[in-house]
């Protein structure tokens, strides 16, 4: 925490469905209200802490199946954004743009913020390419510095079978557990200034 309000870094929840094994990446049968009860708990215990280090909540993104899930699914959807509702404060939500969940949330009068992928393919109804598949991530840094001008400047991605998907781009997720993420994170941020794109906390 201290380390991110010393660099401007806005402090983000990110709640997942309790699979510790799995780091949250397995589907889980779970309810509307199930979703709702662990995004608060979890949300709610990061907030404490950056209040302690004198911050804020700035916003929450569901973590790995659950944000899957919800993208397609109404019921774990209104779960998140009634755990956002509840917290208050002016709490953004970030939604994968074009989803069920962007709908719902703009609906709730939440401040939402439509997220892109940097590091992963797209199918072409816009959804993100499921992990199982081989080609799901994008391990190349010029591939996925293309995809992000593309997806910045033009407000298109092209899926996996070249469809071109229109998409609105706010917010920007670049996975951190891969050796390669601080390298992209630094090409990115090169082609996004030569773009004159100006990054910042939302």
């Amino acid at each position: 925490m201290g380390l991110a309000l010393q660099h401007g870094v806005a402090i983000g929840a990110h709640p997942s469905l309790p699979d510790l094994q799995g780091f949250g990446r397995r589907t889980m049968q779970v309810t509307e209200d199930e979703v709702y009860q662990m995004t608060l708990y979890q949300a709610g215990a990061v907030r404490a802490f950056a209040d302690a280090a004198g911050g804020r909540l700035h916003h929450l993104k569901a973590h790995g199946a659950l944000y899957n899930m919800a993208v397609k699914d109404a019921a774990l959807s209104r779960g998140l954004v009634s755990a956002v509702k509840a917290l208050g404060d002016e709490v953004q939500i970030y939604v994968l743009a074009g989803s069920i969940m962007e709908t719902l949330a703009r609906e709730a009068g939440l401040v939402v913020r439509c997220e892109v992928f940097a590091d992963r393919r797209y199918m072409p109804d816009g959804t993100l390419a499921p992990r199982q598949r081989p080609d799901a991530l994008i391990t190349d840094e010029a591939e996925s510095v293309a995809q992000v001008l593309r997806m910045v400047g033009e407000g298109s991605l092209v899926a996996i079978d070249g469809t071109v998907v229109k998409v609105q781009a706010d917010t920007v997720c670049i996975h951190g557990d891969k050796p390669t993420a601080v390298p992209f994170v630094q090409a990115l941020r090169r082609a996004l200034a030569g773009a004159s794109v100006q990054v910042l906390p939302a």
